[in-house]
């Protein structure tokens, strides 16, 4: 008399196995896009909908300190998705010089305030691409500096 522990299993039953782990991988993998998607469409509605905070004042400048600290004469100070530019990101991938145009939200706020209060203090601002998932613009950068301009 054989247990069933004994018992083996037969291929079909392995096979069903091995298709619930690949099913259960999937749904985590699902999950995981629902969740990042969730989690930018909520970034976008903030980005899009609501003003720059003074928790987000308060990192640019300790961004600027720390760079300061290490020496540097720019930091990274804001990113958001290229696609929250009313063009993709293309005018400010290349350079044009009307890429402020496309700005909105956030990052049209933060860019006027740099014009009433930064540029009058010696700082300049730069915007670029930052990453290229899947060879497309991602991310757009602002860069502030206040390194000395070259003669």
């Amino acid at each position: 008399m054989t247990s069933a522990e004994d018992k083996v299993p037969s291929a079909e039953e392995l096979r069903l196995m091995e298709l619930q782990k690949e099913m259960e991988a999937m749904d985590r993998a699902q999950a995981a896009r629902a969740a990042e998607e969730a989690k930018r469409a909520a970034f976008a509605t903030d980005f899009l909908q609501n003003h720059v905070g003074e928790e987000e004042r308060t990192l640019i400048r300790r961004l600027v300190m720390n760079a300061v600290k290490d020496g540097k004469f720019e930091a990274l100070v804001y990113s958001f998705p290229s696609e929250l530019t009313t063009d993709g990101g293309r005018a400010i991938n290349n350079n044009r010089p009307d890429w402020p145009d496309t700005l909105q939200g956030k990052a049209r706020e933060l860019y006027e305030r740099y014009l009433e209060v930064a540029r009058p203090q010696g700082y300049r601002l730069k915007a670029m691409i930052i990453n290229f998932p899947g060879g497309v613009p991602g991310d757009v950068g602002f860069y502030l500096s206040w390194a000395e301009e070259a003669a």
